[in-house]
């Protein structure tokens, strides 16, 4: 009971530090030099897990359902190009950028601020009359939020690139058959959406990894907890914010 009330108070605090920081970030937007160093090192640390995330999506979906798909004798395979489209940019894309930035740069977020923490260095930035939301916060939130989208296309593109390759090789279509058959069934409306969900993932990351850094304590050992407690809950609340937006996103669609 006490450990909820805890995680309780915590998270009202997460949700008060967001309602400053978020203005912070927007304000933070036009000073390019300041988040587009944090942003190269967020899209270049990710780029090597989103290639391999996106040629295992493409290769393994592909593996796993074209021969069920050719059991049913319905001639369905030729669906499979659309079937792992919409599996690839409608969730398994966005998610997959979400949780690859959640899981590196949340732990790169939350050491790094805890550190500046432990060793008063955002204390000496109070003290000299700098905002610490202004200066390290705002830009990392933005470098986060621009970032999730791009990984989120290298892995959608990897995963769709893959799964021809995988149907070339074992199977007998052109890339115009493929092409054609990946966007039958998938309309803007259901694209766009589920793309925009990844620069919400990118702003829950960055809100989450420097609130946990900022407020890290106990020194080195603080730090190491910060990184850690970092890493789960930005991927606690990307899959939670991701069922939500979810939720919103096909309640949106049909008043529409």
């Amino acid at each position: 009971m006490l450990n909820a009330i805890t995680n309780l108070e915590r998270f009202g605090r997460l949700v008060a530090f967001a309602l400053r920081a978020v203005p912070t970030s927007a304000t933070a937007f036009p000073r390019f030099g300041q988040w587009l160093r944090p942003f190269y090192s967020v899209v270049v640390g990710g780029l090597p897990l989103a290639v391999v995330t996106g040629l295992a999506l493409g290769v393994v979906i592909w593996m796993h359902t074209r021969d069920v798909l050719a059991r049913t004798g319905t001639g369905a395979v030729e669906y499979l190009p659309t079937f792992l489209a919409a599996a690839v940019l409608l969730e398994l894309a966005p998610v997959g950028a979400g949780l690859i930035v959640a899981a590196r740069t949340g732990a790169s977020l939350g050491a790094e601020l805890a550190s500046m923490r432990v060793t008063e260095q955002i204390d000496a930035l109070e003290l000299l009359g700098v905002s610490p939301l202004r200066r390290l916060v705002g830009p990392r939130i933005v470098a986060c939020v621009f970032a999730v989208p791009v990984l989120h296309v290298l892995i959608a593109a990897t995963a769709l690139g893959s799964g021809f390759i995988a149907e070339q090789v074992t199977g007998s279509t052109t890339y115009l058959k493929y092409d054609t058959a990946a966007v039958r069934e998938l309309l803007l409306q259901d694209v766009v959406p589920a793309g925009l969900k990844t620069l919400v993932f990118g702003l829950v990351v960055g809100v989450t990894g420097c609130f946990i850094g900022l407020n890290a304590r106990e020194g080195s050992e603080g730090v190491g907890r910060a990184a850690t407690d970092s890493v789960v809950a930005c991927v606690l609340l990307v899959l939670a914010v991701d069922v939500l937006l979810v939720g919103l996103i096909k309640a949106g669609q049909q008043f529409l």
